[in-house]
C-alpha cells in the first residue's frame, strides 16, 4: 500500500502505530477511528465488528493478522455506538441495523475515492450482517463475513435472510460448525443464492474457538479462512 494512500486516509499527523502486529493507527476527520493492515495492496477489505467489541477484540486482533499473513489489506472501523461505549465506558446496545448500514455506506464512499483497487466489504458476526445489507441494496465488489448471525441465539425461526436474494456479487461466510448463531445442520438446510459460498470451519463456535478433543486450534482455521478468503478476493 503505498505512502500517498495512507497519507490520503490519515493525514501525517494524525497517524501512529497501533499496539497490534505494527498497524497503522489513524483517526478519520468526521467520521471515526480505524486501523489499516496487511501488505501493499490496490484492493482493500473493509473490516466491521461485532456487537460488543470494537476492532480492537481478541478476535478481530487475529483476524486481520490472519489475513495480513495471507497477503490481504484491511481497513478496520468502528461504528459510532461503539465509539461512545468505550467513552462512557459502559456498555451499550447497537441501534437499528439501517443506521449502521448508513453508517458503512458513508466510510464506503469516502473510501471509494481513496482506494485505488476494489473495495469489499466485510465484518464480524452483526458488522458482517450490516455489510451484506448495504451489499444487498447497492452491491459491492464482494463481502467477507467471519461468523454470520443467521439468527439471533436460541431463536432459529427469525432468520436474517431476507435480503439475501438481492446479493449480486460474490458473499463468502466463514463460519464455524457449532457457531450457535447458524450450525452446520440448520445452514445447510437454508436456500441460499447462488454467490453465496459457506466456508465450514470444523468444531468453530462464533469466534471459531475449538475443543481440545478436535484436534484443530482456532489458529488453524484462522489461516485456512484467510486463505479462503484471499484466494476469493484474487479471483473475483
Amino acid at each position: 500500500m503505498s505512502e500517498n494512500f495512507l497519507s490520503d486516509i490519515f493525514g501525517q499527523e494524525l497517524r501512529r502505530q497501533s499496539p497490534f502486529h505494527g498497524e497503522q493507527y489513524g483517526q478519520w476527520e468526521g467520521i471515526g477511528p480505524c486501523i489499516l493492515a496487511g501488505p501493499a495492496s490496490d484492493d482493500l477489505l473493509l473490516l466491521t465488528h461485532g456487537a460488543g467489541a470494537g476492532h480492537d477484540s481478541p478476535f478481530l486482533v487475529a483476524w486481520r493478522k490472519a489475513l495480513a499473513d495471507a497477503g490481504v489489506a484491511t481497513l478496520s472501523v468502528e461504528f459510532a455506538y461503539m465509539r461512545q461505549m468505550k467513552a462512557l465506558g459502559r456498555r451499550r446496545p447497537p441501534p437499528k441495523v439501517d443506521v449502521l448500514v448508513d453508517e458503512l455506506r458513508t466510510w464506503r464512499d469516502v473510501l471509494s475515492h481513496s482506494v485505488p483497487g476494489r473495495l469489499w466489504l466485510g465484518g464480524k458476526s452483526m458488522g458482517g450482517r450490516v455489510a451484506t445489507l448495504l451489499a444487498a441494496e447497492e452491491t459491492a465488489p464482494g463481502v467477507v463475513v467471519a461468523g454470520y448471525p443467521f439468527h439471533p441465539q436460541g431463536k432459529p425461526e427469525r432468520l436474517r435472510l431476507a435480503h439475501w436474494p438481492r446479493l449480486k456479487c460474490p458473499t463468502l461466510v466463514l463460519q464455524g460448525t457449532r457457531d450457535p448463531f447458524g450450525t452446520l445442520e440448520q445452514v445447510q438446510g437454508y436456500d441460499l443464492p447462488e454467490v453465496a459460498t459457506v466456508e465450514w470451519l470444523e468444531d468453530g463456535d462464533h469466534d471459531w474457538l475449538t475443543r481440545r478433543a478436535s484436534g484443530v486450534t482456532r489458529d488453524e482455521l484462522m489461516q485456512r479462512a484467510a486463505k479462503c478468503t484471499a484466494t476469493l478476493m484474487q479471483v473475483n
